[in-house]
C-alpha cells in the first residue's frame, strides 16, 4: 500500500519558519562582515567574527537536541526567536564591533537550535519511511531559500536605508517565525522510560556502529560542500574567470541541489536511502577526480551542476536513515550530534583546504577529497544489509 505526505499546511509553516530564523542569521552574517570592515577591522577579524556563528552550534547542539526531545514545538523556537531578535536589536541599537559578536553568537545559536526543534518536529509527522524522506526532502529546501532571501534583502536594506535598518528588518524576520509557529499544532512526545531518560547519555548514541557510519558519510559530504564553496573560487580565479562566471557556477550549484529536493519527494517512494547516498558518493569521487581538469566554464558550469544534483540528494536520506536508527526519544540528541559535525567541518576544513592548495596547489584538494569519498563509499556499502535488516 502507497503511503505519503504532501506539502500540507503544516509543512509549509515549518519551511517557514526555518527560513524566517536561517535567513535572519544569513542576513546578518552578510552585513556584519561589512560593517566590521567599514570600521577598518582586519580580514582576520572578520573571520573570527564570521566563525562565532557555527562556534556557538558546537556547544548548543545537543543540549538543544535534548531539550526538543522533551519538548514539542512552540517552546523551542519560542525561546530561539527571542534570541534571534535580541542579537538583530542589540546590533542596530549599537552597531559596533563587541555587539557584532554577541549578535554572532545570539543568532548562530538561536537558528541552530531552531533547526534541531524543526527537524525534530518533522521526524514526529512521519509514520514509515517514504513518509520520512518526503518530509526531509521538503523541508531542506528552506535554507536553499533563506541563503537567498536573507543576504539579498539585508543588501537591498543597507543601500537604501543603512546597516541599523539591515540589522532591524532581520530582527523582523526572525520574529515572523513565532508568528508562522503559533497557529502550528503540536504532536505528542513519545515518552521514554524515566531510568532511561536519567541514564543515557548523548556520547552513547556513538556506540551504535550505524550511526557512527552515518556521521562519517554526512562529515565527508559536508566537507565536499565547502570544498565547493570555498575552493571553487580559487580554482575559477588560477583558470582566469571574472567574479560574475565563479559566481553564476557557484549559483547553478546552488539552484541543481534545490531542484533535486523539489522533484524527491513526487518519488520518494521508489528510493532507496542506501542506494541514494552510495550513488552521490560514487558521483561526488569522480566530479571532484575531473573538476580541476577542466578549464572551460561551461565544462564547470555541468560539473557544478551534476554535482549539486549529486550532494542536493544526499541530506533528506541521510535524515530518513537517521530517524530510522535512532530510538524515538533520543533523535533530537542525534540531530544535535550530526549539526556538530556539521558545524566542526565548516570551521576546520576551510583552514586545511587552504593550506593544502598554498602547499601543493588547488587540483590537490579536489583530488583528496575525491579520495576520500571513494574510500568511504566502501564502508557505506553496509547501510544496504542495515536496511534489509531493518
Amino acid at each position: 500500500m502507497k503511503s505519503g505526505i504532501r506539502l500540507n499546511a503544516t509543512l509549509l509553516r515549518l519551511i517557514g519558519v526555518q527560513i524566517c530564523m536561517n535567513g535572519c542569521m544569513a542576513g546578518i552574517r552578510m552585513a556584519a562582515p561589512l560593517l566590521a570592515l567599514r570600521a577598518g577591522y582586519s580580514a582576520a577579524t572578520v573571520g573570527i567574527l564570521l566563525a562565532l556563528f557555527a562556534f556557538v552550534q558546537l556547544f548548543l547542539a545537543i543540549p538543544a537536541g535534548r531539550y526538543a526531545d522533551r519538548n514539542t514545538l512552540k517552546r523551542p523556537v519560542g525561546f530561539c526567536t527571542i534570541a534571534a531578535v535580541l542579537g538583530a536589536v542589540l546590533v542596530a541599537a549599537w552597531p559596533i564591533f563587541p555587539v557584532l559578536c554577541v549578535a554572532a553568537l545570539l543568532t548562530g545559536g538561536a537558528t541552530g537550535a531552531a533547526v534541531i526543534t524543526l527537524q525534530r518536529h518533522a521526524g514526529r509527522l512521519a509514520d514509515d519511511p517514504t513518509q520520512i524522506k518526503q518530509v526531509f526532502s521538503w523541508l531542506a529546501i528552506a535554507p536553499s531559500i533563506a541563503n537567498f532571501v536573507g543576504p539579498f534583502v539585508a543588501g537591498l536594506v543597507i543601500d537604501h536605508a543603512g546597516f541599523r535598518a539591515s540589522f532591524l528588518g532581520m530582527g523582523v524576520l526572525a520574529a515572523c517565525s513565532w508568528v508562522l509557529v503559533r497557529s502550528s499544532g503540536d504532536t505528542p512526545l513519545r515518552q521514554c522510560a524515566p531510568e532511561a531518560q536519567e541514564t543515557s547519555r548523548s556520547w552513547d548514541l556513538l556506540a551504535e556502529p550505524r550511526m557512527r557510519l552515518l556521521l562519517l558519510i554526512n562529515w565527508i559530504l559536508s566537507s565536499c560542500w565547502d570544498v565547493h564553496t570555498f575552493v571553487l573560487p580559487i580554482l575559477g580565479h588560477e583558470r582566469g574567470l571574472s567574479a560574475s562566471v565563479i559566481g553564476a557556477i557557484l549559483g547553478t550549484f546552488a539552484v541543481a541541489a534545490t531542484v533535486v529536493r523539489l522533484v524527491m519527494p513526487m518519488i520518494a517512494s521508489r528510493l532507496q536511502e542506501w542506494a541514494v547516498i552510495v550513488g552521490a558518493m560514487l558521483s561526488a569521487a569522480v566530479l571532484y577526480a575531473v573538476y580541476p581538469l577542466l578549464h572551460s566554464p561551461w565544462a564547470m558550469f555541468l560539473c557544478s551542476v551534476l554535482l549539486g544534483l549529486s550532494l542536493g540528494s544526499v541530506q533528506p536520506m541521510v535524515m530518513s536513515t537517521l530517524h530510522q536508527i535512532t530510538p524515538p526519544h533520543r533523535q533530537g540528541e542525534a540531530l544535535g550530534l550530526r549539526l556538530m559535525s556539521i558545524n566542526v567541518s565548516s570551521i576546520l576544513m576551510p583552514m586545511v583546504f587552504g593550506t593544502v592548495g598554498t602547499a601543493i596547489g588547488v587540483a590537490s584538494v579536489f583530488w583528496a577529497v575525491s579520495a576520500g569519498v571513494l574510500g568511504c563509499t566502501r564502508a557505506a556499502w553496509k547501510l544496504k544489509s542495515w536496511s534489509r535488516v531493518e
